[in-house]
């Protein structure tokens, strides 16, 4: 068995034998490879963790999906996802724990912004939802700038994934459930569009617990129903 802090416990080895061999299980799903990869899962933990502010436990699941073959190439698919879902508070305390396990980089070129042409957002919006949702119909109609900016921050976290569109929807799912979001529903289809099974949904799930506990599951299985 995998060494785990909560595992190893001595209050819970000696008064909760019931509730670690639970959690030992749980843990074996998130610590093998499975219908998604372990090294995968460890990133998904790890983001979930920051975005609930625990960040000893993503320190630890980041190293340890390093361990098992994580690059960074891969990794900064959730410092993508964090800044569009969480802000810049998550997103750079993610990036200090990157930076931490694989390094700081060097000669990083001068940043240049996308454009954006006329049309694009609503276009955009309207092919990965089916219609424009309320709250983005208002934004391009009031504050249009904005409304191309959430077009941008998306596309990132989705589109333009450095994994896939498939992997970036699971770090938005794991994160999503960890939260008890139900902004799940919108992510479980556009996992299921970008051919995610859902044993590799279920799993994405699985990886809050260790950030939001079992409530995650509960908060995010029913929609896999739909």
């Amino acid at each position: 068995m995998t060494s785990n802090p909560l595992i190893d416990s001595p209050l819970l080895r000696r008064y909760a034998p019931y509730t670690l061999s639970g959690y030992a299980l749980f843990r074996r799903i998130m610590d093998e490879d499975g219908a998604i990869p372990a090294r995968i899962k460890a990133l998904l933990m790890a983001v979930a963790a920051v975005s609930k502010g625990r960040q000893a436990l993503a320190l630890r699941e980041l190293r340890r999906g390093a361990e098992l073959g994580l690059v960074l190439d891969e990794a900064v698919a959730g410092l993508i996802v964090l800044s569009s879902l969480r802000g810049e508070g998550a997103a750079l305390d993610f990036e200090q724990i990157l930076t931490e396990v694989f390094g700081a980089q060097k000669d990083v070129a001068p940043f240049e912004p996308v454009p954006v042409a006329a049309g694009e957002a609503a276009e955009n919006f309207t092919s990965y939802f089916g219609a424009i949702p309320l709250p983005l119909e208002l934004m391009l109609r009031l504050l249009p700038t904005g409304g191309e900016a959430y077009y941008l921050m998306r596309k990132g976290s989705i589109e333009a994934n450095p994994l896939s569109p498939k992997y970036g929807e699971f770090l938005l799912l794991t994160i999503l459930a960890a939260d008890y979001s139900p902004m799940v529903k919108t992510h479980v289809l556009g996992a299921r569009n970008a051919g995610a099974s859902d044993e590799e949904i279920a799993e994405s799930f699985i990886c809050a617990i260790p950030a939001g506990g079992i409530a995650a599951w509960m908060a995010a299985a029913p929609f896999l129903a739909d």
